[in-house]
């Protein structure tokens, strides 16, 4: 791959994603690419080290820092410093950097958060999925409802005032009453931002196996709509901001700063197994296998799997799918601009069947889903 070095505006700030791809054990939803093994993480580390040293010719600078997973939290605190100061040592790294970590309830302490805030991380994002113990154990979670709930009370004597909690809902044997508690005792907690995932099964996962053993099915269109509906609302009356389907924050400066990258096409480099990365209309993916990536790092070879060259209109649709999964929708003039599609003329038709039917609104030269919408993004985006 050939790049040309090069600095950004305040815009267009690229964002690091750092893959951990090490669990204690494998949830039955998951499909990230993890293994079962914590005896690497050592040569792992230096690998990364390397990797980090080598797009120091790529990119110039950050101003996000996401490093998720895998369960990060199994890495200690000076691991974690280690990494950050070999991103500091070879980048540029903005002074207000948005510096995050995933984060497993049953792994971490006050000490052990203290320590990471110490190495520059300022924001938290906490795997509790539920605080039923029932539905954890659903899951294959390995941590419990009291240890998410210490958790959280850590995050905030340590002196976080950055704090994302993760959810999952839709599982067997959970209904609208029992989603509703659990939301409301997430909100009781304060944090600042809220991600509430609709629990979906790729075929390879053990949950997967689970349900068609059991004849158990996905909730059905009217349901999920009403879990939906739920979420917004409960969230909304409680102060939270639904900006993109899944995720909601209390204040602008809460969202997810590295996660909006993603949706409007600033460039990305993700590193480690799997991880996928995104610069000059380029994206490429490392190969999803430990112990190819250590063993290709290791001969001074770059583990990528595929580069692709997006089209102009492969960049249109990718941004009109992900622009109307957010509040802010698309800004016509600028899409106009960088893609050379007139959207409102172009589809016309289509947009004003929307319109109509409250599934979209048009407003000071953005097309924005409408509550409704958001229920259906994926969809709207067929248009």
């Amino acid at each position: 791959m050939k790049f040309t070095k090069k600095k950004y505006d305040l815009a267009s700030q690229p964002g690091l994603y750092i893959h951990i791809p090490f669990c204690l054990s494998k949830c039955g939803y998951c499909s990230f690419y993890s293994i079962k093994s914590v005896d690497l993480i050592p040569e792992y580390i230096a690998a990364l080290k390397k990797e980090i040293k080598y797009y120091r010719n790529i990119f110039s600078s950050f101003d996000t820092i996401y490093i998720g997973g895998g369960t990060p939290s199994l890495l200690s605190a000076v691991q974690i410093d280690d990494l950050i100061s070999t991103v500091n040592k070879y980048f540029d790294i903005d002074r207000q950097a948005e510096i995050t970590i995933e984060v497993n309830p049953g792994d971490v302490s006050l000490e052990y958060f203290l320590a990471l805030r110490k190495s520059g991380i300022n924001r938290l994002n906490i795997g509790i999925q539920s605080f039923d113990d029932k539905i954890l154990r659903l899951l294959g979670r390995r941590h419990s409802s009291l240890e998410a709930i210490a958790a959280i009370e850590a995050a905030r004597a340590a002196g976080f005032d950055n704090l994302g909690i993760d959810f999952i809902y839709g599982m067997h044997g959970q209904g609208i009453k029992s989603w509703k508690n659990n939301l409301q005792k997430a909100v009781s907690y304060k944090p600042e931002h809220i991600s509430c995932y609709q629990l979906s099964l790729g075929d390879k996962t053990p949950l997967y196996k689970k349900y068609s053993s059991e004849g158990w099915q996905l909730p059905d269109e009217k349901t999920e709509l009403k879990l939906f509906l739920t979420t917004t609302e409960e969230l909304e009356n409680s102060g939270y901001m639904q900006y993109e389907v899944s995720n909601f924050a209390r204040f602008d400066k809460f969202k997810s700063r590295h996660n909006q990258k993603y949706w409007q096409h600033v460039p990305y480099l993700g590193l480690g197994p799997a991880a996928n990365s995104f610069l000059d209309n380029k994206r490429w993916w490392n190969k999803a296998v430990v112990k190819t990536y250590l063993n290709e790092i290791a001969q001074g070879k770059m583990p990528v799997e595929e580069t692709e060259t997006l089209s102009s209109e492969q960049l249109q649709l990718e941004a009109l799918f992900l622009g109307l999964r957010t509040k802010a929708g698309i800004d016509l003039k600028r899409y106009k601009t960088k893609y050379g599609v007139d959207l409102i003329a172009d589809k016309k038709t289509i947009i004003d069947a929307l319109i109509k039917n409250k599934l979209v609104e048009l407003k000071n030269g953005f097309l924005r889903p409408t509550r409704a919408g958001m229920a259906i993004a994926d969809s709207l985006a067929l248009i």
